[in-house]
Protein backbone atom coordinates (compact mmCIF):
# COMPACT_ATOMS: atom_id res chain seq x y z
CA UNK A 1 0.00 0.00 0.00
CA UNK A 2 1.39 3.49 -0.76
CA UNK A 3 1.05 5.25 2.39
CA UNK A 4 0.01 8.21 1.16
CA UNK A 5 -3.52 6.33 0.04
CA UNK A 6 -4.23 5.13 3.32
CA UNK A 7 -7.60 5.50 4.72
CA UNK A 8 -8.42 5.24 8.23
CA UNK A 9 -10.67 5.00 11.26
CA UNK A 10 -10.49 7.14 14.33
CA UNK A 11 -8.89 4.00 16.27
CA UNK A 12 -7.13 2.84 13.82
CA UNK A 13 -5.18 6.57 13.74
CA UNK A 14 -4.88 6.29 17.01
CA UNK A 15 -3.07 3.42 17.04
CA UNK A 16 -0.80 4.27 14.06
CA UNK A 17 0.14 7.63 16.47
CA UNK A 18 1.20 5.17 19.23
CA UNK A 19 2.87 3.01 17.49
CA UNK A 20 5.25 6.05 16.87
CA UNK A 21 5.07 6.86 20.55
CA UNK A 22 6.16 3.30 21.53
CA UNK A 23 8.98 3.70 19.11
CA UNK A 24 10.72 6.55 21.05
CA UNK A 25 8.76 9.81 19.20
CA UNK A 26 6.94 12.22 21.49
CA UNK A 27 3.31 13.54 21.13
CA UNK A 28 4.74 16.99 20.97
CA UNK A 29 7.21 15.73 18.36
CA UNK A 30 4.05 14.42 16.42
CA UNK A 31 2.46 17.63 17.16
CA UNK A 32 4.96 20.16 15.72
CA UNK A 33 5.53 17.98 12.68
CA UNK A 34 1.86 18.26 11.95
CA UNK A 35 1.16 22.14 13.04
CA UNK A 36 4.74 22.99 11.06
CA UNK A 37 3.31 20.97 7.44
CA UNK A 38 -0.39 22.42 7.99
CA UNK A 39 1.12 25.76 8.71
CA UNK A 40 2.65 25.46 5.07
CA UNK A 41 -0.92 25.59 3.71
CA UNK A 42 -1.68 28.15 5.53
CA UNK A 43 0.88 30.56 4.71
CA UNK A 44 0.05 29.63 0.63
CA UNK A 45 -3.25 30.18 1.00
CA UNK A 46 -2.84 33.27 3.42
CA UNK A 47 -0.64 34.77 1.24
CA UNK A 48 0.29 37.67 3.89
CA UNK A 49 -3.51 38.52 5.04
CA UNK A 50 -4.27 37.99 8.49
CA UNK A 51 -5.06 34.84 10.03
CA UNK A 52 -6.87 33.51 12.66
CA UNK A 53 -6.63 30.19 14.53
CA UNK A 54 -9.42 29.08 16.46
CA UNK A 55 -7.46 26.35 19.06
CA UNK A 56 -9.78 23.69 21.45
CA UNK A 57 -8.30 21.85 24.16
CA UNK A 58 -7.13 18.65 22.82
CA UNK A 59 -4.24 18.05 20.57
CA UNK A 60 -6.14 19.24 17.31
CA UNK A 61 -5.76 22.87 19.62
CA UNK A 62 -2.19 22.06 20.22
CA UNK A 63 -1.45 21.77 16.48
CA UNK A 64 -3.22 25.22 16.40
CA UNK A 65 -0.54 26.66 18.39
CA UNK A 66 1.93 25.12 16.69
CA UNK A 67 0.43 26.78 13.46
CA UNK A 68 0.20 30.35 15.31
CA UNK A 69 3.32 30.21 16.08
CA UNK A 70 5.04 29.02 12.68
CA UNK A 71 2.78 31.99 10.83
CA UNK A 72 4.13 34.47 13.57
CA UNK A 73 7.52 33.69 13.07
CA UNK A 74 7.24 34.44 9.64
CA UNK A 75 5.76 37.85 10.30
CA UNK A 76 2.04 37.06 9.09
CA UNK A 77 -0.09 38.55 11.24
CA UNK A 78 -2.29 35.88 13.36
CA UNK A 79 -4.70 35.84 16.40
CA UNK A 80 -6.18 32.89 18.26
CA UNK A 81 -9.00 32.43 19.57
CA UNK A 82 -9.28 29.80 22.53
CA UNK A 83 -12.61 29.11 24.17
CA UNK A 84 -10.99 26.65 26.30
CA UNK A 85 -7.33 26.13 27.98
CA UNK A 86 -5.44 23.67 26.40
CA UNK A 87 -5.90 20.24 28.41
CA UNK A 88 -3.67 18.21 27.22
CA UNK A 89 0.07 17.98 28.15
CA UNK A 90 1.19 18.27 24.59
CA UNK A 91 -1.15 21.32 23.60
CA UNK A 92 0.16 22.88 27.01
CA UNK A 93 3.44 22.94 26.21
CA UNK A 94 2.31 23.80 22.53
CA UNK A 95 0.49 26.80 23.52
CA UNK A 96 3.72 27.91 26.18
CA UNK A 97 6.00 27.82 22.98
CA UNK A 98 3.43 30.02 21.06
CA UNK A 99 3.41 32.44 23.53
CA UNK A 100 0.77 34.84 22.78
CA UNK A 101 -2.48 35.82 24.41
CA UNK A 102 -5.57 34.72 23.07
CA UNK A 103 -8.66 37.22 22.24
CA UNK A 104 -11.99 36.64 22.84
CA UNK A 105 -13.33 37.62 18.83
CA UNK A 106 -11.80 37.96 16.03
CA UNK A 107 -12.64 38.98 12.31
CA UNK A 108 -10.02 38.71 9.06
CA UNK A 109 -8.88 36.48 5.99
CA UNK A 110 -8.26 33.50 6.72
CA UNK A 111 -9.86 30.94 9.37
CA UNK A 112 -8.08 27.84 10.73
CA UNK A 113 -10.14 25.34 12.33
CA UNK A 114 -8.48 23.73 15.14
CA UNK A 115 -11.69 23.19 17.40
CA UNK A 116 -11.68 19.35 17.40
CA UNK A 117 -10.42 16.85 15.11
CA UNK A 118 -10.24 12.92 14.59
CA UNK A 119 -12.36 11.29 17.17
CA UNK A 120 -14.92 13.86 18.06
CA UNK A 121 -18.92 11.99 19.06
CA UNK A 122 -21.16 14.25 20.31
CA UNK A 123 -22.13 17.65 19.08
CA UNK A 124 -20.58 21.04 19.57
CA UNK A 125 -21.84 22.96 22.75
CA UNK A 126 -24.60 25.45 21.88
CA UNK A 127 -21.49 27.96 22.72
CA UNK A 128 -19.31 26.53 20.74
CA UNK A 129 -21.16 26.12 18.08
CA UNK A 130 -22.30 29.73 17.86
CA UNK A 131 -18.51 30.68 18.39
CA UNK A 132 -17.64 28.78 15.16
CA UNK A 133 -20.28 30.01 13.05
CA UNK A 134 -19.46 33.67 13.97
CA UNK A 135 -15.77 32.80 13.03
CA UNK A 136 -16.51 31.37 9.98
CA UNK A 137 -18.76 34.28 8.81
CA UNK A 138 -16.41 36.82 9.56
CA UNK A 139 -13.60 35.11 7.64
CA UNK A 140 -14.01 34.68 3.94
CA UNK A 141 -11.25 31.90 3.33
CA UNK A 142 -11.68 28.54 6.23
CA UNK A 143 -9.31 25.94 6.43
CA UNK A 144 -10.33 22.74 8.96
CA UNK A 145 -6.87 21.37 10.46
CA UNK A 146 -7.84 17.83 9.87
CA UNK A 147 -11.55 17.48 9.84
CA UNK A 148 -13.81 20.03 10.21
CA UNK A 149 -15.13 20.68 13.94
CA UNK A 150 -18.20 18.58 14.44
CA UNK A 151 -17.61 15.63 12.09
CA UNK A 152 -17.96 12.20 12.71
CA UNK A 153 -14.31 11.22 11.70
CA UNK A 154 -15.87 6.93 10.88
CA UNK A 155 -19.14 7.99 8.99
CA UNK A 156 -18.53 11.71 7.64
CA UNK A 157 -22.00 12.79 9.57
CA UNK A 158 -22.32 15.90 11.02
CA UNK A 159 -23.02 15.99 15.07
CA UNK A 160 -25.11 19.29 14.93
CA UNK A 161 -26.74 21.87 12.91
CA UNK A 162 -25.29 24.79 10.94
CA UNK A 163 -22.15 23.37 10.45
CA UNK A 164 -19.65 25.76 8.28
CA UNK A 165 -18.61 24.86 5.18
CA UNK A 166 -14.32 25.83 4.07
CA UNK A 167 -12.30 26.07 0.99
CA UNK A 168 -9.76 23.58 2.52
CA UNK A 169 -9.23 20.61 4.56
CA UNK A 170 -5.77 19.34 5.91
CA UNK A 171 -5.24 16.22 7.03
CA UNK A 172 -3.03 15.38 9.68
CA UNK A 173 -1.27 11.74 9.52
CA UNK A 174 -3.33 9.90 7.06
CA UNK A 175 -6.84 10.43 5.76
CA UNK A 176 -10.07 9.48 7.21
CA UNK A 177 -12.95 8.24 6.41
CA UNK A 178 -14.61 11.24 6.66
CA UNK A 179 -12.30 13.21 4.09
CA UNK A 180 -14.06 11.13 1.37
CA UNK A 181 -17.97 10.05 2.81
CA UNK A 182 -21.14 12.83 2.36
CA UNK A 183 -22.30 14.61 3.49
CA UNK A 184 -18.96 16.22 5.15
CA UNK A 185 -17.16 15.79 2.39
CA UNK A 186 -19.33 18.01 0.40
CA UNK A 187 -17.91 20.57 2.74
CA UNK A 188 -14.16 20.54 2.73
CA UNK A 189 -13.13 22.04 -0.24
CA UNK A 190 -9.67 20.91 -1.50
CA UNK A 191 -8.03 18.09 1.05
CA UNK A 192 -4.36 18.09 1.53
CA UNK A 193 -2.28 15.97 3.32
CA UNK A 194 0.35 16.28 6.20
CA UNK A 195 2.36 12.98 6.78
CA UNK A 196 3.51 12.28 10.01
CA UNK A 197 5.58 8.97 9.36
CA UNK A 198 3.09 6.59 9.72
CA UNK A 199 3.41 3.09 8.68
CA UNK A 200 1.35 0.55 7.14
CA UNK A 201 -1.89 -0.33 9.06
CA UNK A 202 -3.73 -3.37 9.04
CA UNK A 203 -6.84 -3.84 7.82
CA UNK A 204 -7.04 0.52 6.42
CA UNK A 205 -8.75 1.30 3.52
CA UNK A 206 -6.86 3.06 0.54
CA UNK A 207 -7.83 5.90 -1.85
CA UNK A 208 -8.85 4.52 -5.29
CA UNK A 209 -5.39 4.85 -7.69
CA UNK A 210 -5.45 6.02 -11.01
CA UNK A 211 -4.71 3.29 -13.23
CA UNK A 212 -2.07 2.04 -15.68
CA UNK A 213 -3.88 1.44 -18.56
CA UNK A 214 -2.53 0.61 -22.21
CA UNK A 215 -2.64 0.07 -25.87
CA UNK A 216 -3.08 -2.93 -26.77
CA UNK A 217 -0.85 -5.52 -27.53
CA UNK A 218 0.65 -5.44 -30.92
CA UNK A 219 -0.65 -8.84 -31.75
CA UNK A 220 -3.70 -8.38 -30.28
CA UNK A 221 -7.45 -9.19 -32.18
CA UNK A 222 -10.87 -8.51 -30.49
CA UNK A 223 -10.98 -12.04 -28.81
CA UNK A 224 -7.57 -12.06 -26.89
CA UNK A 225 -8.92 -8.12 -25.83
CA UNK A 226 -12.02 -9.39 -24.62
CA UNK A 227 -15.45 -10.68 -25.71
CA UNK A 228 -18.13 -9.07 -23.27
CA UNK A 229 -22.10 -10.18 -23.78
CA UNK A 230 -24.38 -7.69 -22.31
CA UNK A 231 -27.94 -9.30 -21.69
CA UNK A 232 -30.56 -6.62 -22.96
CA UNK A 233 -34.13 -6.49 -21.44
CA UNK A 234 -37.85 -4.37 -22.11
CA UNK A 235 -35.79 -1.47 -21.93
CA UNK A 236 -33.38 -1.25 -24.44
CA UNK A 237 -32.47 2.34 -24.29
CA UNK A 238 -30.10 1.12 -20.98
CA UNK A 239 -28.78 -1.76 -22.49
CA UNK A 240 -27.42 -0.16 -25.64
CA UNK A 241 -25.59 2.64 -23.29
CA UNK A 242 -24.12 0.20 -21.72
CA UNK A 243 -22.60 -1.69 -24.55
CA UNK A 244 -21.75 1.73 -26.18
CA UNK A 245 -19.54 2.40 -23.16
CA UNK A 246 -17.56 -0.76 -22.95
CA UNK A 247 -17.42 -0.40 -26.93
CA UNK A 248 -15.52 2.37 -25.10
CA UNK A 249 -13.93 0.85 -22.20
CA UNK A 250 -11.05 -1.54 -23.73
CA UNK A 251 -12.90 -4.84 -24.99
CA UNK A 252 -12.50 -6.00 -28.05
CA UNK A 253 -15.91 -7.33 -28.84
CA UNK A 254 -18.97 -6.15 -27.45
CA UNK A 255 -22.28 -8.69 -28.19
CA UNK A 256 -25.65 -7.05 -27.26
CA UNK A 257 -27.94 -9.80 -26.34
CA UNK A 258 -31.72 -9.01 -27.02
CA UNK A 259 -35.25 -10.75 -26.84
CA UNK A 260 -35.61 -8.64 -30.48
CA UNK A 261 -33.35 -6.27 -32.31
CA UNK A 262 -34.16 -2.73 -30.66
CA UNK A 263 -33.99 0.49 -32.61
CA UNK A 264 -30.85 2.69 -32.99
CA UNK A 265 -28.35 0.59 -32.67
CA UNK A 266 -25.15 1.70 -34.03
CA UNK A 267 -23.53 -0.23 -37.16
CA UNK A 268 -20.23 -1.54 -35.36
CA UNK A 269 -22.54 -2.87 -32.27
CA UNK A 270 -23.53 -6.32 -33.02
CA UNK A 271 -26.79 -7.29 -31.82
CA UNK A 272 -27.97 -11.34 -31.33
CA UNK A 273 -31.47 -12.34 -31.20
CA UNK A 274 -33.04 -15.38 -29.38
CA UNK A 275 -32.68 -17.50 -26.50
CA UNK A 276 -29.62 -15.75 -24.49
CA UNK A 277 -28.74 -18.97 -23.40
CA UNK A 278 -27.36 -20.34 -26.80
CA UNK A 279 -25.63 -16.97 -27.02
CA UNK A 280 -24.19 -17.00 -23.61
CA UNK A 281 -22.65 -20.57 -24.61
CA UNK A 282 -20.09 -19.65 -26.50
CA UNK A 283 -16.69 -20.26 -24.70
CA UNK A 284 -14.90 -17.21 -25.98
CA UNK A 285 -17.03 -14.95 -23.94
CA UNK A 286 -14.66 -13.03 -21.21
CA UNK A 287 -17.53 -11.63 -19.00
CA UNK A 288 -20.75 -10.80 -18.95
CA UNK A 289 -23.06 -7.56 -18.35
CA UNK A 290 -26.66 -7.95 -17.03
CA UNK A 291 -29.05 -5.57 -15.26
CA UNK A 292 -29.24 -2.70 -17.15
CA UNK A 293 -32.59 -1.98 -19.22
CA UNK A 294 -33.99 -5.54 -18.16
CA UNK A 295 -36.90 -4.48 -15.51
CA UNK A 296 -38.32 -6.70 -13.12
CA UNK A 297 -41.31 -9.18 -14.78
CA UNK A 298 -40.76 -13.01 -15.15
CA UNK A 299 -38.61 -12.56 -18.49
CA UNK A 300 -36.27 -10.47 -16.68
CA UNK A 301 -36.03 -13.22 -14.23
CA UNK A 302 -35.81 -16.11 -16.54
CA UNK A 303 -32.97 -13.81 -18.34
CA UNK A 304 -30.91 -13.22 -15.36
CA UNK A 305 -30.96 -16.76 -14.40
CA UNK A 306 -29.10 -17.25 -17.51
CA UNK A 307 -26.18 -15.03 -17.28
CA UNK A 308 -25.88 -16.26 -13.78
CA UNK A 309 -26.12 -19.78 -14.84
CA UNK A 310 -23.26 -19.15 -17.65
CA UNK A 311 -21.04 -19.10 -14.89
CA UNK A 312 -18.74 -16.26 -17.04
CA UNK A 313 -17.81 -13.59 -14.83
CA UNK A 314 -20.59 -11.14 -14.29
CA UNK A 315 -21.24 -7.91 -13.14
CA UNK A 316 -24.84 -6.84 -12.13
CA UNK A 317 -26.41 -3.29 -12.21
CA UNK A 318 -29.93 -1.88 -11.77
CA UNK A 319 -32.87 -4.23 -11.94
CA UNK A 320 -30.97 -7.70 -11.64
CA UNK A 321 -29.45 -5.88 -8.26
CA UNK A 322 -33.38 -6.04 -7.50
CA UNK A 323 -33.67 -9.61 -8.15
CA UNK A 324 -30.67 -11.29 -7.10
CA UNK A 325 -31.16 -13.63 -4.35
CA UNK A 326 -28.50 -15.86 -2.50
CA UNK A 327 -29.91 -18.88 -3.90
CA UNK A 328 -29.35 -17.99 -7.40
CA UNK A 329 -25.49 -17.71 -6.48
CA UNK A 330 -25.00 -21.13 -5.35
CA UNK A 331 -22.63 -22.91 -6.73
CA UNK A 332 -21.03 -19.87 -9.22
CA UNK A 333 -17.46 -19.83 -8.64
CA UNK A 334 -16.55 -16.79 -11.37
CA UNK A 335 -16.05 -13.45 -10.27
CA UNK A 336 -18.95 -11.24 -9.56
CA UNK A 337 -19.29 -7.38 -9.47
CA UNK A 338 -22.26 -5.36 -8.02
CA UNK A 339 -23.42 -1.99 -8.98
CA UNK A 340 -25.43 -0.76 -6.58
CA UNK A 341 -27.05 2.92 -6.06
CA UNK A 342 -28.54 3.77 -1.90
CA UNK A 343 -31.89 2.02 -2.94
CA UNK A 344 -30.52 -1.11 -4.30
CA UNK A 345 -27.85 -1.45 -1.89
CA UNK A 346 -31.28 -1.24 0.74
CA UNK A 347 -32.82 -4.30 -1.34
CA UNK A 348 -29.50 -6.17 -1.70
CA UNK A 349 -29.25 -5.90 2.37
CA UNK A 350 -32.51 -7.44 2.69
CA UNK A 351 -31.99 -10.22 0.54
CA UNK A 352 -28.62 -11.60 1.96
CA UNK A 353 -29.45 -10.58 5.38
CA UNK A 354 -26.67 -8.07 5.95
CA UNK A 355 -27.86 -5.95 9.30
CA UNK A 356 -25.62 -2.83 8.71
CA UNK A 357 -25.58 1.03 9.00
CA UNK A 358 -23.58 3.22 7.02
CA UNK A 359 -22.67 2.58 3.55
CA UNK A 360 -19.28 1.37 4.59
CA UNK A 361 -20.60 -1.53 6.91
CA UNK A 362 -23.48 -2.37 4.15
CA UNK A 363 -21.03 -2.75 1.31
CA UNK A 364 -18.29 -4.80 3.48
CA UNK A 365 -21.01 -6.80 4.89
CA UNK A 366 -22.78 -7.41 1.19
CA UNK A 367 -19.64 -7.90 -0.65
CA UNK A 368 -18.48 -11.05 1.93
CA UNK A 369 -22.08 -12.35 1.73
CA UNK A 370 -22.15 -12.44 -1.85
CA UNK A 371 -18.32 -13.28 -2.23
CA UNK A 372 -18.70 -10.02 -4.56
CA UNK A 373 -16.75 -7.33 -5.42
CA UNK A 374 -19.51 -4.08 -4.17
CA UNK A 375 -19.42 -0.55 -6.28
CA UNK A 376 -21.73 1.17 -3.67
CA UNK A 377 -22.25 4.39 -6.00
CA UNK A 378 -22.84 7.73 -5.01
CA UNK A 379 -21.54 11.35 -4.48
CA UNK A 380 -19.05 9.42 -2.20
CA UNK A 381 -18.85 6.37 -4.29
CA UNK A 382 -16.66 3.58 -2.35
CA UNK A 383 -15.56 -0.10 -3.36
CA UNK A 384 -15.74 -3.58 -0.97
CA UNK A 385 -14.35 -6.48 -2.09
CA UNK A 386 -14.86 -9.88 -0.55
CA UNK A 387 -11.67 -10.23 1.53
CA UNK A 388 -12.66 -6.93 3.08
CA UNK A 389 -10.84 -4.87 0.63
CA UNK A 390 -12.23 -0.98 0.91
CA UNK A 391 -11.33 1.48 -1.79
CA UNK A 392 -12.58 5.29 -1.73
CA UNK A 393 -12.44 7.69 -4.59
CA UNK A 394 -12.52 11.31 -4.92
CA UNK A 395 -15.19 12.99 -5.27
CA UNK A 396 -16.19 13.21 -9.32
CA UNK A 397 -18.60 15.76 -11.25
CA UNK A 398 -22.07 16.47 -9.61
CA UNK A 399 -22.68 16.39 -13.40
CA UNK A 400 -23.22 12.98 -13.31
CA UNK A 401 -26.02 12.55 -11.20
CA UNK A 402 -28.33 12.18 -14.62
CA UNK A 403 -30.02 8.94 -15.73
CA UNK A 404 -27.89 6.83 -17.70
CA UNK A 405 -24.58 7.39 -16.55
CA UNK A 406 -24.83 4.59 -14.29
CA UNK A 407 -25.78 2.29 -17.45
CA UNK A 408 -22.69 3.71 -18.69
CA UNK A 409 -20.01 3.33 -15.53
CA UNK A 410 -21.48 -0.53 -15.51
CA UNK A 411 -20.39 -0.56 -19.22
CA UNK A 412 -17.22 0.32 -18.43
CA UNK A 413 -16.62 -1.67 -15.40
CA UNK A 414 -17.80 -5.01 -17.59
CA UNK A 415 -15.56 -3.90 -20.13
CA UNK A 416 -12.36 -3.66 -18.40
CA UNK A 417 -13.44 -6.73 -16.77
CA UNK A 418 -13.59 -8.32 -20.29
CA UNK A 419 -10.40 -7.06 -20.69
CA UNK A 420 -8.30 -9.19 -17.85
CA UNK A 421 -8.61 -6.82 -14.94
CA UNK A 422 -9.52 -8.70 -11.72
CA UNK A 423 -12.57 -7.63 -10.45
CA UNK A 424 -12.01 -4.83 -8.06
CA UNK A 425 -9.28 -3.75 -10.33
CA UNK A 426 -11.93 -3.57 -13.19
CA UNK A 427 -14.18 -1.41 -10.78
CA UNK A 428 -11.88 1.36 -9.99
CA UNK A 429 -10.16 1.72 -13.60
CA UNK A 430 -13.93 1.87 -14.98
CA UNK A 431 -14.84 4.49 -12.23
CA UNK A 432 -11.60 6.42 -13.13
CA UNK A 433 -12.57 6.39 -16.88
CA UNK A 434 -16.40 7.76 -15.64
CA UNK A 435 -15.21 10.47 -13.91
CA UNK A 436 -12.47 11.38 -15.90
CA UNK A 437 -14.55 11.59 -19.12
CA UNK A 438 -17.62 13.16 -16.94
CA UNK A 439 -14.74 15.88 -16.12
CA UNK A 440 -13.78 16.42 -19.87
CA UNK A 441 -17.43 16.34 -20.91
CA UNK A 442 -18.36 19.48 -18.70
CA UNK A 443 -21.15 20.75 -17.24
CA UNK A 444 -24.67 19.69 -18.09
CA UNK A 445 -23.49 16.42 -19.61
CA UNK A 446 -25.30 13.26 -21.12
CA UNK A 447 -24.60 9.94 -21.51
CA UNK A 448 -23.70 10.50 -24.85
CA UNK A 449 -22.11 13.26 -24.25
CA UNK A 450 -19.71 10.95 -21.34
CA UNK A 451 -19.79 8.34 -23.50
CA UNK A 452 -18.04 10.81 -26.49
CA UNK A 453 -15.34 11.97 -23.83
CA UNK A 454 -14.28 8.45 -23.15
CA UNK A 455 -11.19 8.08 -25.69
CA UNK A 456 -10.19 11.59 -24.30
CA UNK A 457 -10.11 10.01 -20.92
CA UNK A 458 -8.24 6.93 -21.98
CA UNK A 459 -5.46 9.57 -23.44
CA UNK A 460 -5.01 10.87 -19.97
CA UNK A 461 -4.50 7.17 -18.65
CA UNK A 462 -1.42 6.75 -20.83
Amino acid sequence: MILFDQVLTAAQMRAAEDVLIAAGTSVSALMEHAGRGAAEWVWRVAAGRTVTVLCGPGNNGGDGYVIARVLAERGLPVQVVAPLPPATEAAQQACRRWGGVPVADAAGAVLVDCLFGTGLTRALSPELSQMLQRLAAAHPFRIAIDLPSGIDSDTGQALGDGMPDYQLTVALGGWKRAHWLMPAGASMGERRLVEIGIDAVSGAGRLARRPELTAPRPDAHKYSRGLLAVVGGAMPGASLLAARAAMRGGAGYVRLLAAERPEGVPDDLVVLTGPAADALADERIAAVLAGSGLERGTDAAERLRTALASDHPLVLDADALHLLTPAALQGRDAPLALTPHAGEMAALCRAFAVVAEGKIAQAQGLAAAANAVVIAKGADTIIAGPAGELVFTKPATSWLSVAGTGDVLAGLVASRLANGSAPLAAAEEGLWLHATAARLAGSALLPDTLIAALPAAWEQAA
